[in-house]
């Protein structure tokens, strides 16, 4: 096999790895015989100095990151699988045969992703069952406005999120601190494919898109917005190991997602409005409050736990009244990942 020729497949793989030329690595044998009459006496100490180290295995966190990453992957392998989930089943229940070969198209790309993230979980012993957790998690019932509102909005705010750390590591290499990110440009680009598919369906269903459903385009957007800017102040350990301060990054998100938005919604959200980033500071505070709180458990974690979630529900009614941008989808809703 050539150097040219394309690996397609794992019998091309181990044919290639099979090759003994100049500069393919080669398998070795050697005279073990004579291995065996090495006398280490008169190096002992060096040599049992030397077996410490490895015992002690002092790399071994060299390869793996806290728990913030982890919890990274596993968040990002059980998004992808929810996605895979959801096209797959639409795909199975569906007889609209365009419909059907889309859904079967982005089920393929999200499985593709939950299974390259979850790679990356199984080097650290920690790949998740993905054949358990069909199984166990239970499914959220969505109506179909529902489900193309927050699904056009999580594959466009994941490929916002996906190409502003792959665009900072391309700055700061020295950051990369596992090869996974390499492959964020392609993987966000198939996030905003996704987003495409749905902003199609809803220009072809034009009602989606005016009268009281407005209201629901308003939920689904501070919604999903909200959720994000919490999680990540939740855990801001990761982002900073990027470079990133976590707030700068969650708002230079949300005005990418925002600007993407305009291709299919009748307004955006004011991100500049000083009570809209005041009113997600205070959500992260507050939730931030409650997860202590139900940390502590007992009944007065439960009850403190539940007065915070009831101020988290005020304070996004608060925001949700904030006046909106008027804006006017452009005729061609197609747009290109160009951020």
């Amino acid at each position: 096999m050539s150097v040219s020729q394309t690996v397609a497949a794992p019998v091309d793989a181990t044919a290639s790895a099979a090759e003994n030329t100049l500069l393919k690595p080669r398998f070795y044998r050697t005279d073990y015989a004579a291995m065996d009459r090495l006398d280490v006496r008169p190096l002992r100490r060096e040599w049992q100095q030397l077996l410490d180290e490895f015992r002690a295995d002092g790399n071994r966190n060299h390869f793996e990151r806290d728990q913030e990453f982890i919890d990274f992957l596993i968040s990002s392998v059980t998004a992808e699988f929810s996605g895979c989930f959801l096209y797959a089943e639409i795909k199975r229940n569906v007889g609209n045969p365009e419909l059907k070969e889309l859904m079967g198209f982005m089920a393929r790309d999200e499985s593709r992703h939950a299974g390259f993230i979850n790679k990356s979980l199984k080097d650290y012993g920690l790949g998740v069952d993905l054949g358990a957790l069909t199984r166990r998690k239970k499914a959220t019932y969505f109506s179909p406005k529902a489900i193309y509102y927050a699904t056009y909005l999580s594959e466009k705010i994941g490929y916002a999120r996906y190409i502003s750390i792959y665009r900072q590591l391309q700055r700061h290499p020295e950051k990369r601190f596992h090869p996974i990110f390499r492959w964020f440009e392609r993987w966000c680009n198939d996030e905003f494919r996704h987003g495409e598919a749905f902003a199609l369906i809803m220009r072809l269903n034009p009602h989606l898109l005016r009268g009281g459903n407005r209201l629901w385009i308003r939920f689904f957007l501070l919604a999903v917005f909200a959720t994000m800017y919490v999680r990540d102040h939740m855990r801001p350990e990761l982002h900073q190991a990027f470079g990133f301060d976590p707030t700068d990054y969650d708002m230079q998100v949300l005005h990418i997602t925002s600007e993407i938005t305009k291709q299919v919604f009748p307004f955006t959200l004011d991100l500049e409005h000083p009570k809209f980033r005041a009113g997600l500071d205070r959500l992260a505070r507050l939730a931030a409050a409650a997860d202590v709180a139900s940390r502590r458990g007992g009944v007065v974690g439960r009850v403190k736990c539940a007065a915070l979630w009831a101020v988290v529900g005020a304070q996004f009614l608060r925001m949700y009244l904030l006046p909106t941008v008027p804006n006017t989808p452009p005729q061609d809703v197609r747009l290109a990942p160009a951020w």
